[in-house]
């Protein structure tokens, strides 16, 4: 796992996602998109996550129960719902918008598109920007397009269709497993 790379990338995308999305299309193998990207961002949001449980609060075995729910809930969270966002966007992709890509190819546009979810997370895991975060998501809908439009062979004029199709499934799959994961804690506990 190279740290670096995974700076670069990440950063990339975020700064110049069409520059950044032509480089993954040349070199990326589809495969390699989940031990190199996005497994280490889920790390390091749950990491984040933990880390900023502990701020401002005592070190009590209360506060430990609750940084290991919390980082459990965002892990759990964004690995479900990268492969949920992955089988709709695949099933929902080629469906109504034509688009034939193999599941591999889907997996790492739907990697690589999480980017800023993935950022958010590990910078709302430790001060507490909730709004913000909601709006800045925003910004995903911007980086998917780019994607499609280097990634994805769908045609000119449902890019922004496909595009917006898998902004939503990119940002309310992972938010409906956390959500589900909350509640269940809660009553199991």
């Amino acid at each position: 796992m190279n740290y670096k790379d995974l700076y670069r990338k990440a950063i990339g995308l975020v700064s110049s996602p069409a520059k950044t999305w032509k480089e993954i299309r040349a070199s990326e193998d589809g495969r390699q998109v989940l031990p190199d990207f996005v497994y280490p961002m889920i790390g390091l949001c749950g990491l984040s996550e933990f880390i900023g449980t502990f701020i401002g609060k005592d070190f009590t075995a209360e506060v430990i129960q609750l940084a290991l729910t919390r980082c459990c809930a965002v892990a759990v969270a964004l690995f479900g719902g990268f492969f949920l966002a992955a089988y709709l966007i695949g099933k929902v992709g080629s469906r109504w918008f034509g688009c034939r890509a193999s599941r591999e190819t889907i997996q790492l546009f739907v990697g690589y598109s999480m980017v800023v979810t993935f950022l958010l997370n590990i910078i709302s895991g430790l001060f507490s920007v909730l709004i913000l975060h909601w709006i800045l998501q925003v910004y995903t809908l911007y980086v998917a397009f780019e994607g499609v439009r280097a990634l994805l062979g769908v045609e000119e004029r449902r890019q922004t269709g496909y595009a917006v199709m898998a902004t939503v499934f990119l940002l309310f799959c992972p938010f409906v497993i956390e959500y589900l994961f909350n509640e269940l804690s809660v009553i199991l506990n």
